[in-house]
């Protein structure tokens, strides 16, 4: 009873705590403004289940994509097992399930197992990916010491995790042969049976193995549930969402304000009555509160890969841009803007803002709107949307663009070309004299 006690206080207080974080995410995401992605819902359905569930943009690098494939479905199929360890710690069971299930149990188990090694597995060839071959993908000025801590920590955790799962198993394997106490034969074991020699042979320290490993095993997940939202791992909940709310438009596609929209028909036809949309707070972005809840929730959904950055041309020869960093700033401001709203409250302004103080004029300027950076995101996140945002501020509001843009507006202004030609001059090149 005592056991039961502490388990069911440990499990309440691990579910309070990250109800409470998550909702604190959830808080920070919904002060960007408002945007509707509530149409095609059967569309948006689908790409879920492609993107999300079925990871099919993560094929084109497949030595990742198996491994990552190893880890989803073991993370996913073995938290059913999570569960009856959950039972078993409210009631003080052992193996609830083997009962009703029957046979369908050893099936289960084995299979949980065999999921086991191909996590370890996947895991130990990412370490190496990281640590050792270190791919230049997982560099970069925004890669500090907590991105790259962060990685390995989920990491080792998972290889933490999984050896607890099988050293239990193969204790209870073991303590199965002896028909000690409770430990009635259950499950099926073709992992754990094959390190189960390694194992005392008496009962009692068998006893002591299988319950240390048990609640390793349990505390560890629901402390691993809790760094979540501490980590770019989020994205493990976070990864349906936002590719369900994903931008069904054509790639690139700008968005129109609607007050300068009826501006401009106003000027081009006098009769034309603008519909009452009110005054805009702001000419595009300058803070996170100017982004929609969208753009914020694919900040939290960053799992920092760098797939997006080793595409970018920009950043290929060179340029300061890398659009992991534009999401990594992102995320960086608006948990910023959420904590400083839990300590001074909602008017408390701190000088900040995202643009200058995060994300530089010429981050900004060097990317080429390409979308090469849309397409190579596993989870549909869009940078590029951020970095044009931006720049509209640049230019609406602060009429600060380079040069040569400034230069292309006046031509464009003048002689409704980008070029310095008058209309009238504009065939010249064609005139056989």
């Amino acid at each position: 009873m005592i056991a039961q006690a502490i388990f069911i206080i440990i499990l309440g207080a691990a579910i309070y705590l990250f109800a409470k974080n998550a909702a604190k995410i959830r808080r920070n995401i919904l002060l960007g403004k408002d945007t509707d992605r509530s149409d095609q819902s059967a569309k948006r359905w689908t790409v879920m289940a492609k993107v999300a569930l079925g990871q099919t943009k993560m094929v084109k690098r497949p030595v990742a994509a198996v491994m990552h494939f190893f880890i989803y479905v073991g993370f996913v199929i073995i938290n059913l097992e999570v569960l009856e360890i959950m039972i078993d710690g409210v009631f003080g069971s052992h193996r609830i399930f083997s009962t009703p299930l029957g046979g369908l149990y050893n099936l289960l188990i084995g299979g949980f197992e065999a999921l086991a090694v191909l996590v370890l597995v996947a895991c130990i060839v990412f370490l190496c990916r990281r640590n050792i071959v270190r791919l230049k993908r997982f560099t970069g000025t925004e890669m500090t010491q907590w991105p790259k801590s962060d990685a390995n920590y989920i990491l080792i955790t998972e290889i933490l995790l999984m050896t607890a799962f099988l050293t239990m198993n193969a204790a209870d394997y073991k303590l199965q042969l002896l028909h000690f106490g409770h430990y009635v034969k259950a499950g099926s074991f073709p992992v754990s049976s094959l390190i189960a020699p390694l194992l005392p042979n008496g009962a009692g320290g068998l006893v002591i193995t299988e319950r240390i490993c048990w609640w390793f095993h349990i505390v560890g997940i629901l402390l691993f549930l809790n760094y979540l939202p501490y980590s770019k791992h989020f994205h493990i909940l976070l990864a349906f969402p936002n590719t369900y709310y994903s931008n069904l438009n054509v790639k690139g596609k700008f968005t129109n304000m609607a007050s300068v929209t009826n501006e401009v028909k106003a000027m081009l036809d006098p009769s034309f009555v603008p519909e009452n949309t009110g005054e805009p707070a702001r000419f595009g972005v300058k803070d996170v509160k100017d982004l929609t809840w969208k753009n914020l929730m694919e900040a939290y959904t960053c799992t920092e890969c760098g797939r997006c950055t080793s595409v970018c041309p920009a950043n290929i020869t060179g340029k300061l841009l890398s659009p992991r960093k534009i999401m990594m700033d992102t995320r960086d401001r608006i948990t910023e803007m959420g904590n400083n709203l839990d300590k001074h409250g909602k008017d408390y302004d701190d000088g900040k803002a995202l643009l200058d103080n995060y994300i530089t004029r010429e981050e900004l300027w060097a990317c080429t709107t390409c979308n090469a950076c849309v397409d190579a995101c596993p989870v549909n996140i869009n940078p590029l949307e951020i970095i044009t945002e931006m720049r509209r501020y640049v230019v609406m509001e602060e009429s600060q663009a380079p040069a040569s843009l400034n230069n292309m507006f006046s031509n464009v202004e003048n002689n409704g070309a980008p070029w310095k030609y008058s209309q009238a001059d504009r065939f010249n090149w064609a005139d056989k004299d």
